[in-house]
């Protein structure tokens, strides 16, 4: 399979080695250049491009950026690229640490219809619930007992599906999540995120999480701090 990465972090990182090794042709980009890449490069085969490259590049494009850049992005970025091909949502909203107030998160949007209408493009939320280490290193094959699940939620069947099956092919198990505005189940706060739940772990937990955005994860006057100081 063909996929472009958007983002060259600790989740676009884990992504790009994870799928290189599984035998993917993966093109990767970040703000800050190809040349940036070289030693990702290097290590995974990952062919390092520019951020429009990327988008056009694959069957599937993983957007994995802190989701206050998600407004830096192009807003053609997807132009011209065919509808059939999945974008992927890694994202989380971090105003307290990292990204600041975006007032429509703040009002209630889930936090990937927010980055979909910002990209212009239907999105696949997923991958976001689980540390990048994990992410990394605890892949098993399928029907291996202990297997930690994915939430995978998205509105078109089809990029869902190819989604799916790339959660699967990383080794972990896909469980369908809804649609898009459903994605608040396994935003930041919620019993999901950062758990390692089996699927049954993990249908339990978006089943049994509220709507209801903490304090925690709500901006403040003073956002954004940094992760070892909250604002």
């Amino acid at each position: 399979m063909k996929i472009g990465i958007i983002g060259a972090g600790q989740i676009g990182g884990s992504l790009a080695r994870r799928l290189t090794r599984l035998g993917h042709e993966v093109s990767i980009a970040n703000s800050r250049g190809p040349a940036s890449l070289s030693e990702l490069a290097r290590e995974t085969g990952a062919k390092p491009v520019a951020v429009r490259q990327a988008a056009g590049a694959g069957e599937v494009v993983i957007v994995t950026i802190p989701e206050a850049k998600i407004r830096d992005l192009p807003r053609d970025l997807f132009a011209g690229v065919p509808p059939e091909v999945a974008v992927v949502d890694t994202g989380n909203y971090y105003p307290r640490e990292r990204d600041g107030r975006i007032a429509e998160i703040e009002a209630g949007m889930t936090e990937s219809r927010w980055v979909a209408t910002q990209l212009g493009r239907p999105v696949v939320k997923a991958f976001n619930n689980i540390y990048a280490r994990h992410l990394l290193e605890r892949g098993r094959p399928a029907g291996e007992s202990g297997r930690i699940a994915l939430p995978v939620a998205g509105d078109e069947p089809r990029a869902k599906e190819a989604v799916m099956r790339l959660v699967d092919l990383l080794g972990f198990d896909p469980v369908d999540a809804g649609g898009l505005d459903d994605s608040w189940r396994q935003q930041p706060g919620t019993p999901v995120y950062a758990s390692d739940f089996d699927a049954a772990g993990v249908r339990r937990a978006l089943s049994q999480a509220s709507r209801e955005r903490q304090a925690q994860w709500r901006a403040t006057a003073n956002s954004p701090g940094s992760f070892a100081q909250p604002a």
